[in-house]
């Protein structure tokens, strides 16, 4: 078990908090704020138990260098927004610098301030010591609360922690909480839903998963590289060609450690990658030539529906198809709809799973939406993840 910020005093004592602030904006207005939205319980405990806060996030890529339109400025005034109080913000192009280091040096019990977008520096991406030392010498404590990033070792990720202790803030105790139990010791049956269009991306996840494992659904564009290794025909479907042996073998070690493996046996084929080209269900046997697949049939649905009614304990990463076009939603929609009303623990992987979750309006109806898509892969893969192993044990 993971210290967090319960297991501390921090009454009076400057708290560094990595968050993941990384969202997508229009015209240096913000489109979409969950991710702002759940660091609120955190920051809310922290100034109710007179911390100081200093808010520590990227944003975008602009590759170690200040590129103003990577400010965090539009997510100061949205947290002030938020939270009903001034969250103070400063840009500084070096991120820390003596102004920086006087406001934080200033703060009163309960006040808050958010610091510029720490990859204006590129030794943000390199871990480099230096600057973890320059962001560490604000704070008292490091608190890790951005999970979507807790994959990268970065130095605000990972390096503060090597000068402050490191507590977790609730959304990070959240994702090691589902994630990790889902994973290691979840009800049974236990099944995984694989989805997304490369292979290549999900081997070692699906390696992992098929050691624990009941029963493993394949969907979406990868289905059609295990097709290609069990010998179909794919017309001009996606593929991964270097993995074609890799699905072969996956497929054989499944057989031999009892878990059921199930690929679509019917799909939605289309002449064209366009939301209006014409389109129709065959059997997985029967993809013409000139045809692309795009997502899975009503056959298929119906199969993975009645493997889920049993499960106990769902993690599903990748829809079934291309969600985003209206046309080939179907198959995406209904595995939605069936875990939404299922009572299993239901953990969806962040990334397309939950953007079509969202989609569908069925993300309440899920015990746990992660909000980091790579985080989550590494955590399902058995990865170690360097922001999570930063954190002290209790």
């Amino acid at each position: 078990m993971k210290k967090t910020v319960r297991d501390i005093d921090v009454k009076g004592r400057r708290c560094l908090v990595r968050c993941d602030f990384n969202v997508p904006q229009k015209d240096g207005n913000i489109t979409d704020d969950k991710r702002i939205v759940s660091a609120l319980p955190t920051i809310d405990y922290l100034r109710e138990h007179g911390a100081k806060i200093i808010l520590m996030s990227h944003l975008g890529r602009p590759k170690g260098e200040p590129k103003m339109e990577y400010t965090l400025k539009p997510v100061a005034d949205r947290l002030s927004e938020l939270l009903g109080t001034e969250v103070k913000f400063q840009s500084c192009p070096t991120v820390v610098c003596d102004t920086i280091r006087a406001m934080a040096d200033s703060l009163q019990d309960g006040e808050i301030m958010l610091l510029e977008n720490v990859r204006f520096r590129k030794e943000e991406t390199e871990n480099g010591a230096e600057f973890a030392k320059e962001l560490a010498s604000l704070g008292d404590i490091f608190v890790q609360e951005a999970f979507g990033t807790a994959h990268r070792a970065h130095a605000s990720t990972a390096g503060v922690a090597d000068y402050l202790p490191a507590v977790s803030g609730f959304l990070i105790e959240k994702e090691v909480k589902f994630l990790g139990s889902a994973v290691e010791d979840p009800q049974r049956p236990f099944i995984a839903i694989m989805g997304g269009a490369k292979v290549g991306d999900k081997i070692p996840v699906i390696e992992n998963l098929l050691q624990k494992v009941d029963t493993l659904i394949i969907g979406g564009g990868m289905a059609y590289t295990f097709f290609k290794a069990m010998g179909l025909e794919i017309g001009t479907s996606i593929l991964d060609e270097e993995n074609i042996g890799l699905a072969g073998e996956l497929l054989a070690k499944a057989e031999k450690a009892g878990v059921k493996m199930l690929l679509p046996v019917d799909v939605v084929c289309a002449e064209r990658f366009e939301n209006d080209a014409p389109s129709k269900v065959v059997s997985r046997e029967n993809i013409p030539a000139d045809m692309m697949g795009l997502d899975i049939g009503p056959a298929t649905v119906e199969l993975y529906r009645e493997a889920l009614q049993e499960a106990k304990t769902v993690v599903w990463n990748g829809p079934m198809g291309v969600f985003e076009m209206p046309s080939f939603e179907k198959g995406t929609k209904a595995v939605a709809e069936i875990l939404a009303g299922s009572d299993a623990v239901t953990v969806i992987g962040g990334g397309d799973s939950a953007a079509a979750t969202e989609q569908f309006g069925l993300a309440d109806k899920m015990t746990h939406i992660s909000t980091g898509g790579g985080a989550s892969l590494e955590f399902l893969e058995g990865k170690v993840l360097p922001g999570i192993a930063v954190i002290e044990d209790k």
